[in-house]
């Protein structure tokens, strides 16, 4: 039996309501974004199991989206880490209900 693309998609939702639940229940910062990459590459599972099975308006389409979706979860991986990095010297805590920074 070969897989098709129902077992992908269902690995994909897997996927995202784990990488949804970890987001939302952690109250770490780098737990919070480790959930966001879990659900960035569910996401990037279903289109190139969409593209793979030929499910859209051309081959590259599915290739192309994964790309630039990793592009973005590079960056927003770097900035949040950055911005955790920051928030954690000059509070010496990276937990999130405890970052009041924007608060005036």
């Amino acid at each position: 039996m070969t897989p098709g693309l129902e077992h992908f998609l269902t690995v994909g939702a897997i996927l995202f309501c784990l990488g949804l639940t970890i987001a939302l229940s952690k109250r770490n910062a780098i737990g919070v974004l480790m959930g966001i990459e879990i659900m960035l590459n569910a996401v990037n599972l279903t289109l190139l199991s969409f593209a793979r099975f030929g499910v859209g308006h051309g081959p590259v389409t599915g290739q192309a989206f994964v790309v630039f979706i990793i592009t973005v979860a590079a960056a927003e991986a770097a900035v949040a880490l950055a911005l955790a990095v920051s928030v954690y010297r000059n509070r010496d805590t990276i937990d999130v209900d405890k970052m009041n920074l924007l608060r005036s």
